[in-house]
């Protein structure tokens, strides 16, 4: 015959009010009755998942911003006068200037940095964000001149140019004062850049659809593939593995690949959760999901308080004193305080974690006490959760 489960013993420190302690007193009447399952919330597919193929491709530059005033790279950029001397010997103009002569407080070095999303199409425009790269301080006012943005295989896909736009921002100095506002330092180009080649996406390969979950599950592949396959009306769609989801298109050609997509990542699925715990103990922080619960498991947790008072004194040498001096002395005292009143809670086995935060907070525990509960239950292997302390 098999034992019935011990309950849930928690023993924390008393609540202040007798109002508290009644609402304590009703949290724990409705932790102790087990949970009736409730389903989880559906969701779209394209909220969870992603078609392969169907991606951005991050593009960077380098490039020089001019007419700045005054608010530019110093001399110590030599990269940014080594531009400039570069730029002109394009144009036709060849000087015989050391770059450590030229004082260029209107022109800085810049990086230029775009997604390129998918399917964008030559003569597109992408927004760019411009950061500088030496030590100007400031980009207001400045215009980015011709810069080629490059792909991970060192291929020119967007070219940028355009006026900087600080988004509020500003930065203004005068003798003995300065004032600041934003990050002057960054800058955007709404549209600034132009698309020069195109990156050809394929939704399907070899005639089959291949969707890639965001937070990859296997029980929520296997969801995917069950609502797909019943949408269908054909047993199309497979979890490969707990990630990927592989739809059999062979027999639609490319117009029906597009519409098939569309119907697909409209469908809803309830995803799987994982039981999880997050902590953080710098902030008193708890963060969990609605599926973790709690084994039986007896805690006590006592209120202590540490007072720690520092006083500094006056120590002065005697007088006519040859060697003495003058110096400050601290006197410290220490003062631990532990409540010897206690409030029973008892709980039956099963109940959720939430429950047991909820009961735990109407009786007035803080969040440090809080994190220091679930450490313990953690340790004493009843917490049925993956535990995360940030």
């Amino acid at each position: 015959m098999r034992t019935p489960p011990r309950p849930l013993l928690i023993r924390v420190a008393p609540a202040t009010q007798e109002s508290r302690r009644r609402s304590v007193v009703a949290a724990l009447l409705a932790a102790a009755t087990l949970l009736v399952a409730v389903p989880a919330p559906a969701a779209r597919l394209k909220d969870i998942a992603f078609i392969e193929g169907v991606r951005a491709n991050q593009l960077w530059g380098y490039g020089v911003v001019v007419g700045l005033n005054g608010t530019g790279d110093s001399q110590q950029a030599l990269f940014t006068a080594q531009s400039i001397l570069n730029m002109l010997r394009r144009r036709g103009l060849t000087l015989a200037i050391n770059p450590r002569q030229l004082q260029l407080k209107n022109v800085a070095a810049v990086v230029v940095t775009a997604d390129l999303p998918p399917f964008a199409h030559s003569g597109n425009r992408l927004d760019v964000l411009v950061s500088s790269l030496g030590d100007a301080d400031s980009l207001q006012g400045g215009t980015l001149l011709q810069a080629p943005l490059f792909g991970a295989d060192q291929e020119v896909y967007a070219v940028a140019q355009g006026a900087v736009s600080l988004g509020g921002g500003f930065s203004a100095s005068a003798p003995g004062a300065s004032a600041q506002s934003g990050h002057p330092t960054a800058g955007y180009i709404s549209g600034g850049a132009i698309v020069e080649r195109e990156v050809v996406a394929q939704v399907a390969r070899q005639g089959i659809l291949t969707i890639s979950l965001r937070d990859p599950d296997f029980t929520t592949a296997s969801r995917v593939a069950a609502v797909i396959n019943r949408h269908l009306a054909r047993a199309a769609a497979r979890a490969r593995d707990a990630g990927t989801i592989q739809v059999n298109v062979a027999e639609v050609d490319q117009e029906g690949v597009v519409q098939l997509a569309t119907q697909i990542e409209t469908l809803e699925v309830a995803p799987d959760q994982r039981a999880r715990v997050v902590l953080n103990e710098r902030t008193g922080t708890v963060i969990m999901g609605d599926a973790v619960r709690v084994m039986p498991i007896a805690i006590a947790h006592g209120s202590l308080t540490v007072n720690v008072k520092t006083d500094f004194g006056v120590s002065q040498p005697a007088p006519f004193a040859e060697r003495g001096r003058t110096v400050v002395v601290p006197d410290s005292t220490l003062s631990v305080e532990e409540g010897s009143e206690r409030s029973l809670a008892v709980l039956r086995p099963g109940v959720s974690l939430g429950e047991l935060v909820g009961a735990l907070n109407a009786l007035g525990v803080t969040p440090q006490d809080l994190i220091a509960i679930l450490e313990a239950v953690r340790a004493a292997g009843a917490l049925q959760a993956e535990i995360e302390i940030m």
